[in-house]
C-alpha cells in the first residue's frame, strides 16, 4: 500500500513539474501537499474505456490497435470529432487541463507559489484573450462546428468516466472544456515555435560587448550555401507559378537561433538584462526545430513522391503528440495532433501526405515607450494615450493570491520586470484561421487543395511540404509575415524587424494588425501570400530550419538554424539523384535516422593537425593519452557518426562543449552574461584564428586545452563510449529521480543537436515524431514513448525502445484492432 501511495503521489508531482517547468526541489516540496490516497484515487488506477457512450452528434465506432492508436469511424464528421474529443479527454485529460492552465496563467491555483512568475507572464500576454478572439471569428465556420463537437466529447469523458489519477490526488476537478480552449492550444503551439525575444537580448549584447566582438560572434548571415530554395536549375526544377503563387525568397537573414543581428537598434540603453533574461524563460525551448523533405517520383522505385517529416520538440512523458486515425465520408486521415486540437496536423490521407518544419520567421516585435510618471499613459504618435488596463487576480494554492494590473497598448501587451517595460506585438495575438487550414489539409485531395489551405494558415510560420498520389509536390512557407517600415508603420522603405522599435513614434508597426481582434491580413503590413516563398512541383527539396533563400525579396527573420542538418540531407538526396538511384521508403527512413555530425567535418581535421603539432612540441600533459585520443578521432572519420557505441563520438561531443566554453566564457563572463546569450555552434566552429574573439589568446591553445579537459572529464566520469553520456535519461518527468518508475527506462541512444537523427541530451529536445509517407500507399512512423499517458496502460511506453533505436511501425489507413467504444446517437 505505501509503495502504491508513493507512486501515485509522485506521478501527480511529476506531471505538474513537467508542465510548469519546476525544478526538482520545487516539485519535491509539493509532495507535502498530498493527502493519503482515497478510495476514488485507487479507483483511478483501474480506469477503463467505456464500451458505450451517448453522442448528440450520431453514431461512431472506435477501435484501438496493437499500438494504442484509435481508429474512429463515423458517417458524420461531428460524430467523429465528438469521439476524438472523448479519446483525448480520457487518454490525456490531465495533460489538457495543465496545458490550458499554463496558457491561462492558472497553474498556481493547483501548484502554489512556485509557478507565480509563469502565471504572471501568461496573464500579461493574455493568450486567452487572443484565443477568444479567434473562436469568435471561427464559431460560425464548418471547422467551428467540429471544434464544438470535439469540446463536447472532451467534457463527456471528463464528466462520464473516472477522472485520471492526477485529479484525484490533487483533489480538484477540471472546468469544462470550451471551444476557445482548443484555440488556446493553437496559441500554445504557435508560441512554442515563434515566441522569441531575441531583439531584447540583442540590445543587451550591444551594450555589453565590444562592437568588433559582436560583429564576429553575430554576423549578418552565416556563410553557407544550403538554403531551402537553392538557386540554379540543377537543384530545384519547375519553380513556376500556380494559381498566383510564385517562388519567393526569405529576406535579409542575419543569424541563427540567436539574439538579433541588426547593427542599429531604434532603442539603445544601458539597462540591466533582467527583463530579457526573465522573458527568455518563456520562449521556445533551445533546439526546437525539425527536418522535412520531399522527392518526386522521378527518384523513387514506385514513381510516387515521398514525404518525410520529424519535428524536433520537447521530449516528455506523455509525449507531446497524440496519434489518431479518423475515417468519415470526407476523408480517411491518420497522423498526429496535439491533445486539445481535434484535427491531424502532420499526417496522410488517401490522396496525400504532408509535414511541417519551423521557418524561424520574425513574427514578434518589441517596442519601447515614453510613459508618464503615474504609469497610466504612454506617448504614441505625439499624443498621450491611456493604457488599456485590467485588474487580474492569480489564485495561489496554499498562499496569498497575487493581484496584477494588465496593461496593453495599440501594439499588444506591456510586459514589466524590475522597472523595465516593453510592448509586444505577435501575430498569434490576433484572430487566426490556422485551425481551418489544418482541417482543410486533412480533407485535401492534391496540391491545388493544399495550396488553398496554405493561404489560410496564419500562425505559426511553417515550411509546409506536401505530395499527392498523382505525383505532384509542393513547398510553401505558410503563416503571416509582417512588413515593418522606416516610417510610422505605413510609410517608408521596408526594414528588418530584428531590433527594438520606438513604439511612441510608431516605428516598425504592422499596418492592419489588431491584437485581440480580427486583423486585416491583406493590408500592406503583411507579405501577400502570393509573394511568400514557394516551390511548385520541386524535384527534391529539404527543410531543416535553415534560411529559406539566398537572394531575399522580403525580410523573413533571423532565427534560422545552423546549416548542418540541411546540408547533410541535401548531400544525401543529391548523391542519390546523381547516381540515378531509385529510392524507396526504407531509404528515407534511413536518412531520417542519419547520425553524421557535420560539425565534426568542419572541425576535427583542424584539431588533428593542431593536436599533432602539440604532441611534437611536447606541450600537452599526458602525451600517451592525448595521442590515443587523436588516433581515435582520426579513425572515427570521415563518417563522423554520433552512435552510442563510439569512443570517437564521445570524444568529439565533449570536446566541442569544452571548446565552446573555452572560446566564449572569457568574453561573456566579464560582461555578466550567461550561456543563453552565446552564439551558435556554426559560429564557434568557423571562427578564424585571426578573429578579434581570440585577441590576446591563441585559438590553437584553446583547441588543445579543450581536448585535455575532455580527457580529464571522461576519466572522472567513467564514460567510455558516446552512449555512456548520450542517454534518454533527461526524457520524462522532472521528478523522475524521486519516482524513477514514472520515466521511461534510461537507455543509450544516438544522434546529436547537429545530426539529422536529432537528439539534444542537454535539453531533452529531439524527434518528437518520425514519419515517412508514400502518398496513397506505404507510410511508417514512430512516437518517442507511447500513445497513452496512463502509467498503467500497456501503451504508456511501448514505442520508446523502438524510437531510441531508430525503428518504425506501419501507419496504415485501415481500421484495426478490437472495438473499444461505440458512440450511440441520441436526440440533442
Amino acid at each position: 500500500m505505501n509503495e502504491g501511495m508513493t507512486r501515485r503521489g509522485a506521478l501527480a508531482v511529476a506531471v505538474l513539474a513537467g508542465v510548469a517547468g519546476l525544478s526538482l526541489s520545487s516539485a519535491g516540496d509539493l509532495l507535502e501537499q498530498f493527502a493519503p490516497l482515497s478510495g476514488s484515487a485507487w479507483n483511478a488506477a483501474d480506469r477503463e474505456r467505456p464500451e458505450r457512450v451517448e453522442s448528440p452528434y450520431g453514431d461512431a465506432t472506435v477501435r484501438i490497435d496493437d499500438e494504442g492508436v484509435p481508429h474512429v469511424e463515423a458517417n458524420d464528421e461531428r460524430a467523429a470529432y465528438f469521439a476524438v474529443g472523448h479519446l483525448h479527454g480520457f487518454d490525456r485529460g490531465f495533460q489538457l487541463d495543465l496545458q490550458r492552465r499554463q496558457m491561462r496563467g492558472e497553474l498556481s491555483a493547483v501548484v502554489g507559489e512556485a509557478t507565480l512568475e509563469s502565471d504572471e507572464f501568461h496573464v500579461r500576454m493574455d493568450f486567452a484573450g487572443a484565443a477568444e478572439a479567434t473562436w469568435n471569428a471561427l464559431e460560425e465556420t464548418h471547422a467551428g462546428s467540429l471544434i464544438e463537437a470535439y469540446a463536447d466529447g472532451v467534457n463527456a469523458a471528463l464528466e462520464g468516466t473516472t477522472l485520471p489519477l492526477e485529479f484525484e490526488l490533487l483533489e480538484f476537478e477540471p472546468d469544462p472544456w470550451v471551444p476557445a480552449d482548443t484555440l488556446l492550444m493553437e496559441k500554445q503551439i504557435a508560441w512554442t515555435l515563434t515566441g522569441n525575444f531575441s531583439a531584447l537580448r540583442r540590445r543587451v549584447l550591444e551594450n555589453r560587448l565590444d562592437p568588433a566582438i559582436l560583429e564576429a560572434l553575430f554576423p549578418e548571415r552565416m556563410d553557407h550555401d544550403t538554403p531551402v530554395l537553392r538557386t540554379g536549375p540543377e537543384h530545384v526544377d519547375d519553380l513556376g507559378e500556380l494559381r498566383g503563387v510564385r517562388t519567393g525568397e526569405d529576406g535579409p537573414d542575419a543569424g541563427d537561433d540567436e539574439p538579433g543581428t541588426d547593427r542599429t537598434a531604434d532603442a539603445r540603453d544601458s539597462s540591466t538584462p533582467s527583463l530579457a533574461t526573465w522573458l527568455s524563460r518563456f520562449e521556445s525551448p533551445p533546439g526546437v526545430g525539425s527536418n522535412s523533405w520531399l522527392v518526386s517520383g522521378e527518384h523513387t522505385e514506385s514513381g510516387t513522391p515521398v514525404v518525410a517529416n520529424d519535428p524536433h520538440l520537447q521530449l516528455m512523458t506523455p509525449p507531446l503528440w497524440y496519434e489518431q486515425h479518423v475515417e468519415t465520408p470526407e476523408a480517411s486521415v491518420r497522423g498526429v495532433t496535439f491533445p486539445g486540437v481535434p484535427f491531424v496536423i502532420i499526417g496522410a490521407n488517401e490522396a496525400a501526405g504532408w509535414g511541417f518544419t519551423n521557418v524561424g520567421a520574425d513574427v514578434l516585435d518589441c517596442y519601447t515607450y515614453e510613459i508618464d510618471d503615474e504609469n497610466e499613459r504612454y506617448r504614441y504618435r505625439g499624443e498621450w494615450r491611456e493604457f488599456e488596463t485590467e485588474e487580474r487576480e492569480i489564485a495561489v494554492s496554499g498562499g496569498e493570491n497575487r493581484s496584477i494590473t494588465v496593461r496593453k497598448t495599440v501594439h499588444g501587451p506591456l510586459l514589466e520586470r524590475e522597472g523595465e517595460t516593453v510592448g509586444v506585438a505577435w501575430t498569434g495575438l490576433s484572430a487566426t484561421r490556422t485551425t481551418e487550414a489544418v482541417y482543410d489539409l486533412t480533407v485535401s485531395e492534391g496540391v491545388d487543395d493544399a495550396l488553398e489551405a496554405a493561404s489560410r494558415f496564419d500562425v505559426p510560420t511553417q515550411n509546409l511540404v506536401y505530395a499527392d498520389a498523382d505525383g505532384r509536390t509542393l513547398y510553401v512557407a505558410v503563416g503571416q509575415l509582417p512588413i515593418r517600415r522606416e516610417g510610422d508603420g505605413s510609410s517608408g522603405e521596408p526594414i528588418a524587424g530584428n531590433r527594438v522599435f520606438d513604439g511612441s513614434a510608431g516605428k516598425g508597426e504592422w499596418e492592419g494588425y489588431e491584437p485581440y481582434d480580427v486583423s486585416d491580413w491583406e493590408a500592406d503590413g503583411f507579405v501577400p501570400f502570393e509573394e511568400q516563398p514557394a516551390a511548385i512541383d520541386p524535384d527534391l527539396l529539404a527543410t531543416a530550419n535553415q534560411r529559406t533563400a539566398d537572394d531575399p525579396e522580403h525580410y523573413l527573420g533571423t532565427a534560422f538554424a545552423m546549416p548542418y542538418r540541411g546540408r547533410r540531407i541535401y548531400d544525401v538526396l543529391d548523391a542519390a539523384a546523381d547516381e540515378g538511384l531509385a529510392t524507396d521508403v526504407a531509404y528515407h527512413r534511413d536518412l531520417q535516422t542519419d547520425r553524421r555530425d557535420e560539425r565534426a567535418v568542419d572541425t576535427v581535421p583542424d584539431l588533428l593537425d593542431i593536436g599533432t603539432a602539440a604532441l611534437e612540441d611536447g606541450t600537452v600533459d599526458d602525451l600517451n593519452q592525448f595521442e590515443d585520443a587523436l588516433e581515435t578521432l582520426e579513425d572515427w572519420g570521415p563518417e563522423y557518426e554520433m552512435v552510442r557505441d563510439s569512443r570517437g563520438a564521445l570524444l568529439f561531443a565533449r570536446w566541442f562543449e569544452h571548446l565552446r566554453e573555452g572560446v566564449l566564457e572569457p568574453i561573456f563572463d566579464p560582461a555578466d552574461l550567461g550561456s543563453e546569450y552565446y552564439p551558435n555552434d556554426w559560429i564557434v566552429a568557423t571562427l578564424p584564428a585571426e578573429s578579434p574573439v581570440f585577441e590576446g589568446r591563441s585559438r590553437e591553445v584553446i583547441l588543445v586545452e579543450a581536448l585535455e579537459t575532455t580527457l580529464e572529464e571522461l576519466e572522472a566520469e567513467g564514460w567510455d563510449t558516446y552512449g555512456d553520456w548520450n542517454t534518454t535519461g533527461p526524457i520524462g518527468h522532472p521528478f523522475g529521480s524521486e519516482a524513477p518508475f514514472l520515466s521511461y527506462d534510461e537507455r543509450p541512444t544516438d544522434g546529436s543537436r547537429a545530426t539529422v537523427d536529432n537528439y539534444r541530451v542537454e535539453s531533452a529536445v529531439g524527434a518528437s515524431w518520425r514519419m515517412v509517407v508514400e502518398p496513397g500507399d506505404e507510410a511508417w512512423a514512430i512516437l518517442p514513448g507511447g500513445n497513452s499517458g496512463d502509467y498503467f496502460s500497456a501503451h504508456y511506453d511501448d514505442q520508446f525502445g523502438r524510437w531510441a533505436d531508430g525503428e518504425y511501425k506501419p501507419m496504415d489507413l485501415e481500421a484495426a484492432g478490437e472495438t473499444a467504444t461505440r458512440f450511440e446517437g441520441v436526440e440533442r
